[in-house]
């Protein structure tokens, strides 16, 4: 009897032996999976940063720069055009605006506020469970 009941936890304790190193590893999956997902939000954050401060700078001087052209395009130009000075510079405002704009597009799409490879891990870990 004593061989016997030997013999049969052997199994029970390679099983739980093997359980308790799969969870340790899924441990471990999980931590490692978090602490390059924390790495790559740093980096996101310094980017979203630098995407606000040159948003913010775009839009001050265009402030700046509208109302300083366009007053002295309309003192220089009333007398020649009249009010086709201020729709003029209106058009050219518009365009600066609208190259800020893609700019800041161009940014967005070079994928500067993504996580490519903590989303890569992911789908490898998905992709291997599944």
């Amino acid at each position: 009897m004593d061989n016997k009941s030997s013999g049969a936890s052997a199994p029970t304790s390679g099983l739980m032996i093997g359980l308790a190193g799969m969870a340790r590893n899924f441990f471990a999956l999980m931590v490692n999976r978090i602490e390059l997902a924390s790495i790559e939000m740093a980096e996101v954050r310094a980017n979203l940063f630098k995407l606000i401060l040159v948003a913010a700078a775009g839009v001050i001087a265009a402030c700046f720069a509208l109302a300083f052209w366009t007053g002295l395009l309309v003192f220089l130009s009333w007398d020649a055009l009249g009010w086709k000075i201020l729709l003029i510079v209106a058009a050219g405002f518009t365009a600066i605006a609208v190259g800020i704009l893609l700019y800041l597009r161009s940014m967005l799409k070079q994928g500067m506020l993504s996580m490519p490879a903590t989303l890569a891990e992911l789908r490898n870990d998905r992709d291997a469970l599944l």
